[in-house]
């Protein structure tokens, strides 16, 4: 941590996040971030109050354009600012993710009305390679 305040990654992520929540598709707020903790949050399996255990692999599909916009305002981070955010959510809340943390982003063309889709799955050994290549 930088004295006096947050790191460069931390402000840079917070410049992205904010361009994130402000872009516009179809006149309404792209709130992917908060799509992200939603998706986490209604997964969340209680244990008991000390234990509450959360999916671990994340894919999020983009709308082509939006995600060449991120990319561009990312340099090209895009997956490793969403983990970032994610990761920082889980902590905050305490969730205990059910294997090593996975996010993997990928535009698609596919006219579905949405600028995004986020899905998740409870992988208990998955590694960030086990997803299939984009194509």
């Amino acid at each position: 941590m930088a004295k006096g305040g947050l790191t460069r990654w931390e402000r840079t992520l917070e410049r992205w996040e904010s361009a994130l929540v402000s872009r516009t598709h179809h006149d309404e707020p792209v709130e992917l971030l908060d799509a992200l903790r939603r998706e986490c949050d209604s997964r969340a399996v209680v244990f008991s109050e000390s234990r509450v255990v959360v999916p671990n692999a994340y894919e999020v599909e983009l709308d082509a354009r939006v995600h060449e916009e991120l990319v561009r305002q990312t340099g090209g981070d895009v997956g490793e600012a969403l983990t970032d955010d994610l990761a920082r959510h889980g902590e905050r809340m305490g969730y205990e993710w059910v294997g090593p943390l996975t996010l993997r982003v990928s535009p698609t063309d596919r006219p579905s009305g949405d600028p995004y889709r986020v899905n998740s799955t409870p992988m208990p050994h998955v590694r960030a390679d086990a997803f299939p290549a984009e194509g």
